[in-house]
């Protein structure tokens, strides 16, 4: 099988695209005819050996796929020829989404609604995981409260705005540029800044009566953490998902004090391992709210395998908006 191998550390172009020996799937795991890829911002980083874990080389990296099951355990519940989408841990298998074929654990993997296209299932579950548990489980957002999104038109930030709108809360959210603006008003945004142009906290507050966002959903972090303090409502609640620009900042508590709000971390990942029963439930709200047409993947860009150092480089870039796919 054609697959792209980390051999040494480096940026997107120093991965090769070379023939990988399929092999036989370790017991225990789900072998997928791969039908579609999501690349993540973290990929970037993990092809870099800039992640919080690092793979040993060499490695396939990328962890979320769609596609079809080719064998299973018999005690999987899974079988041959089943749609799905998987999350392919190559942190411990070293052999990742970025192929034609991958193993993953029968835990991560689940069936997609027979109208559910491939890229869809590929572009599902992080952000929309990621986001449930943000809002739901660590913020408690409600219907009527003000949630402000960061990066609104990256994945994750894309995710979050269809989940604020479901929960009947008002959305605003925050881009780098006009076209991401619109991005951000196609996905429901009540209120899109440009937060290069426009000093989002004073907008928030005039936006909100000067009550400033009851939750802030922040993949960022750096000088959009820090002026996000300046326009957090009352018992509002910061949810730190990630440090996109390069910088963690430092939470003032005094601060958080003296104006009555919490500083909410999200690790998802940590869930998997800490508390994997709340997973499931979650996918089935997500599912249920995805055959309602109140969520979708919006997918900027859908490319061959061949070409996953360009997605990498869009997505790790900050260059894209939404999920770019590849299509083995």
């Amino acid at each position: 099988m054609k697959a792209w191998v980390v051999h040494e550390l480096g940026g997107p172009d120093s991965m090769h695209f070379e023939d990988v020996d399929t092999g036989e799937p370790a017991d225990g795991l789900v072998r997928i005819n791969v039908r579609a890829t999501g690349i993540n911002f973290f990929d970037s980083l993990m092809v870099a050996g800039q992640y919080q874990s690092r793979p040993p080389l060499p490695f396939v990296p990328g962890a979320e796929i769609s596609g079809e099951v080719v064998s299973a355990p018999p005690d999987s519940g899974f079988d041959a020829g089943e749609h799905v989408m998987a999350l392919v841990d190559n942190t411990t298998l070293t052999r990742g989404a970025y192929a034609q074929v991958a193993d993953a654990v029968p835990q991560s993997v689940t069936r997609i609604p027979k109208d559910m296209p491939f890229e869809d299932g590929a572009a599902f579950t992080l952000i929309y995981q990621t986001g449930w548990f943000g809002l739901h489980r660590r913020a408690n957002l409600q219907a009527g409260e003000t949630l402000l999104v960061h990066a609104g038109a990256g994945g994750v930030g894309s995710g979050a705005i269809q989940l604020g709108k479901a929960a009947g809360a008002r959305v605003i959210a925050t881009a780098g540029s006009d076209e991401k603006l619109d991005v951000c008003r196609k996905l429901g945004a009540d209120h899109a800044i440009n937060y290069k142009t426009h000093d989002f906290a004073e907008e928030v507050k005039s936006i909100t009566g000067g009550r400033g966002a009851d939750v802030i959903f922040d993949p960022i972090g750096g000088d959009v953490y820090d002026r996000s303090t300046k326009c957090i409502a009352f018992e509002g609640r910061i949810i730190v998902v990630g440090f996109t620009s390069g910088r963690i900042p430092s939470a003032a508590l005094n601060h958080a004090l003296i104006k009555n709000y919490s500083i909410v971390g999200l690790h998802w990942g940590l869930y998997a391992r800490r508390a994997p029963e709340l997973i499931a439930p979650a996918m089935q709200d997500l599912l249920k709210m995805y055959e309602e047409g109140r969520i979708k993947p919006y997918i900027s860009k859908k490319l061959p395998l061949a070409e996953a150092p360009q997605g990498l480089t869009l997505v790790g870039g900050g260059k894209s908006t939404g999920k770019v796919v590849l299509v083995p």
